[in-house]
This record gives C-alpha cells, sequence and structure tokens, in this order.
C-alpha cells in the first residue's frame, strides 16, 4: 500500500463528532463487546481474566456440550452438512427447519416433535452462557452509557446490536438514563413496530435495538412480548430463512430500523466488535450506503487489514464506509497505513486514547467505549496550536 492515512485527523473528527451531541449518531456493537468484559472466577473485574461472555465459536462448543443420546447425534450429523460445522445460529436453523418440515418422519433419529425439543433445548443453554450479569464496577458498558447521557442532544443515539445478552440494558438502567427497545407496556411489554419506525420519543430517550433478538423475548398468544428477565431464550436466535409472522416481525422491524437510520441523511454509524460475517446486515448496510452518499458508517476493527476481509470488501464497493483496522485504513476507498505525523501541542493525551503500541486501538470495545466517554474530558479537550497543519490534519477541530 503506497498511500498512508494519518490517525490523528480522523480522530479529531471523530472526537468532535462525539462531543458535540448535534450528529445523528448510531452504533452497532457486536460479539466483541462483552468479550471485552473481562472477570475472575468469582466473577469480579479482571483485565486478565476470561470473556464475560464467550464467542461465537466457544459459545457454539459449550451449548452443544449440554446435550445428550439422540439430540447430540442429529447434531453432529447436522453439522457435517454445514460449512466448516456451521456455528450456533446456522445449526439451529437447520434445526428449525427440520423441526417444520419433518411432522412424523425422522431424519437423524428426530422426528419434528423431537427437533422441537432439541432446539428448546439449545436455546435454554445459550440462555444459561449469555444471561451473565454486568459485574460490579466501571465496564466499557458503563462507560458508553456515560458517553450517550453526557450532552443534550438533538438526535437520540441509536444502539444496535446483534449480542442477546442484557449489558447493554442493564448499564441503562443502572446509570437510570431512559432507553425505548421496541417494547410497550407494563405486565408484559409488547412489540410494537409502529413506534419503532417512528421517531415519537425525545431525544432524550436512546434506542436499542436487538436485530439478533435478546434474552427475554417470548412469543405469547401470537404476540412477542418482553419477560424482563434473561429466563426467557426461546427467540434468541432468529432464523433468516423461514419463520412464522409472529417470529418475522420483530426482526423485519428492527432490520428496516437500521436501513431508515442509514437512509436519513448526515447520520454516522459506528461499527464496534463486529465482524462484517452477517450477510443480511451487510445487505442493509450496502443497499443503504448506495442509496445514501450523504451517510457514513465507520468500522473500527480489532484486526489488521488483511485480516478483516469482509469489512475491506464492503469498503472497497462503498466509500462511505470507513475501516479503521489495527495497522490500517480504508477510507474513500483507499487502502493505505497508519503513519502518525508530528505531534501537535498538548495532542500526546490525545492521542493515547485511540493509539499504542504502534497500532490503532478502537477496534477494541474497551478502549472504543473509553474513547467516548473521554470525549468531554476537558484535559483531553484543550486547545492546540492552529498554526501547526500535519497530512491534513487541522488541529482547531480538536477544541470540544
Amino acid at each position: 500500500m503506497d498511500t498512508v492515512h494519518n490517525p490523528d485527523r480522523f480522530m479529531a473528527d471523530l472526537r468532535q463528532i462525539l462531543s458535540q451531541g448535534r450528529k445523528r449518531i448510531g452504533i452497532l456493537i457486536g460479539a466483541g463487546g462483552p468479550l471485552s468484559v473481562r472477570v475472575d472466577n468469582s466473577g469480579k473485574l479482571d483485565p486478565n481474566g476470561r470473556p464475560l461472555i464467550p464467542g461465537v465459536n466457544d459459545l457454539t462448543h459449550q451449548a452443544l456440550q449440554t446435550l445428550s443420546g439422540a439430540e447430540a447425534t442429529a447434531v453432529v450429523k447436522i453439522r457435517k452438512a454445514l460449512p466448516n460445522g456451521g456455528n450456533i445460529e446456522t445449526i439451529l436453523s437447520k434445526i428449525r427447519l427440520l423441526q417444520t418440515a419433518l411432522g412424523d418422519t425422522t431424519v437423524h433419529g428426530l422426528d419434528g416433535t423431537g427437533y422441537a425439543g432439541l432446539g428448546k433445548a439449545i436455546c435454554e443453554a445459550i440462555g444459561e452462557i449469555v444471561g451473565a450479569k454486568l459485574p460490579e464496577g466501571r465496564t466499557p458498558y458503563h462507560e458508553l452509557v456515560s458517553w450517550v447521557s453526557g450532552t443534550q442532544r438533538v438526535h437520540s443515539v441509536e444502539i444496535f446490536t446483534t449480542n442477546y445478552d442484557l449489558l447493554i440494558e442493564t448499564a441503562f438502567e443502572q446509570a437510570k438514563a431512559p432507553y425505548f427497545d421496541g417494547f410497550t407496556g407494563g405486565h408484559a411489554p409488547f412489540f410494537d413496530p409502529v413506534t419503532v419506525a417512528g421517531n415519537d420519543l425525545p431525544a432524550r430517550w436512546s434506542r436499542v435495538w436487538k436485530l439478533h433478538g435478546s434474552l427475554g423475548w417470548k412469543s405469547e398468544n401470537g404476540t412477542v412480548v418482553r419477560c424482563g428477565g434473561p429466563d426467557c431464550a426461546e427467540l434468541v436466535y432468529p432464523d433468516h430463512l423461514k419463520y412464522d409472522l409472529t417470529q418475522k416481525q420483530p426482526y423485519a422491524a428492527l432490520f428496516e430500523r437500521l436501513k431508515r437510520f442509514l437512509l436519513t441523511p448526515d447520520t454516522v454509524l459506528l461499527t464496534t466488535g463486529f465482524s462484517f460475517r452477517d450477510a443480511h446486515i451487510c445487505a442493509v448496510l450496502g443497499e443503504a450506503l448506495a442509496m445514501n452518499a450523504n451517510a457514513a458508517v465507520i468500522a473500527l476493527q480489532f484486526q489488521t487489514l488483511a485480516d478483516e476481509e469482509p469489512a475491506r470488501k464492503l469498503a472497497f464497493e462503498h466509500p462511505n464506509l470507513s475501516v479503521y483496522a489495527s495497522d490500517a485504513a480504508v477510507i474513500g476507498g483507499i487502502p493505505g497505513l497508519w503513519r502518525l505525523g508530528d505531534l501537535p501541542k498538548n495532542w500526546v493525551e490525545i492521542r493515547s486514547s485511540f493509539w499504542g503500541n504502534d497500532a490503532f486501538l478502537l477496534g477494541d470495545f474497551a478502549s472504543f467505549c473509553r474513547f467516548c466517554a473521554l470525549s468531554y474530558s476537558p484535559d483531553l479537550a484543550r486547545p492546540i496550536d492552529t498554526n501547526i497543519s500535519v497530512d491534513g490534519f487541522d488541529p482547531a477541530m480538536v477544541s470540544a
């Protein structure tokens, strides 16, 4: 790569956007979010501990380990027919297809009723694993909510997530910061697609959209309701290929909300902990970015640019999607290595919030949340020498 990109320039712009409260901002959180929260064996925060919630591969292994007998045998045979053995979502989607199609016919030792029981058993195992509670102390989720609620906003912050856990909801509630997740009511809150599609709530109410479902959702008398706890796990994994109308409605409305957000003029969507391997979400992103040149997506990726092939591919197709990886970036469709310019006056503290060990740090969810929280810090918002300009970096942009 002959081109180089100066991270100082782009982080000055991003810091200004985050601190002002005027821009329409969305955040897409993938599985890397809970992976950044690490705990010891007693469940207390420990930077050297294990992830609070495992990644997809470990989640698949742990959930399927609970099976035995004919159910375990059926899953082994299903996995043999899936590319690379599949993951928990593709496996469960296949199980639900068999549940619907088989009736009394037996495949791999189970009939339709047997596959219904298998799907329920897997969902219960998933619920046990991803139902981990947010530990005491200051976590990245708390810092993200601090940023969200730290200023008066013209537009609500919209948080989209593929995760099934209740960590972001817990952080909002502990901060007593209001949010709307698509459900309304008191006794048995029901999903309301009309309100999801609209913008009737005050801007101080953040939006939390669970694109792949959530713990605490269940189907009751033809309506999807929220039971208020992690014990309901039947709808945590949507089958994007075939599901009945009741199950389809939450996901259809939430994916439409993501598209509508990106089609709104002057919007920025920041992705964190998201691998770009979800074809359904990438299709929505690609279609919306092609239709709205004024929208921008900034993908903050943990790995090197060479290892972020799905994100890189989408960035080449859509110049309003930028990829900021640990060693390099794709900006305006042009790949280039990160290269720091001369250090402007009073910029060292700000730079350390996004750069360290010769790498860009914000691909890590915890570093991103800290960067957001610090965007209001007066210690990191001091004016610098406006006579210095490096690689197109405008120092005047850093004053919050």
